[in-house]
This record gives C-alpha cells, structure tokens and sequence, in this order.
C-alpha cells in the first residue's frame, strides 16, 4: 500500500482507530502476559527453593 502522506498513513482508509487499536489492545494483552509469566515463574522459584536439598 502506498498512502500520500503520514496523516493519510494514520488514518488508513478511514479505519485507522480499529487498526491502531486492535494494535494497542495487542500490546496491552502481551505486556499484562508478560507480567502474570513473571510472577509465575517468581512463585515457581519460591517454592523449589523451599524444599531442603
């Protein structure tokens, strides 16, 4: 696709909101992933370390 100009880019075709949105939400859904893997894996150690070797 070859758009005008950046604000053409930004609007994409008029469906620029549910473009650039669906994008956002994305990113949200992976960081808020991100951070639960963290905490998991936070407990996950926690919990080896407790057991006498």
């Amino acid at each position: 696709m070859i758009w005008e100009s950046w604000s053409a880019f930004w609007a994409m075709g008029g469906r620029g909101f549910f473009v650039w949105g669906s994008y956002g939400a994305l990113l949200i859904a992976i960081l808020a992933e991100l951070i639960v893997l963290r905490g998991a894996r936070k407990k996950a150690l926690e919990s080896v370390d407790e057991f006498p070797r």
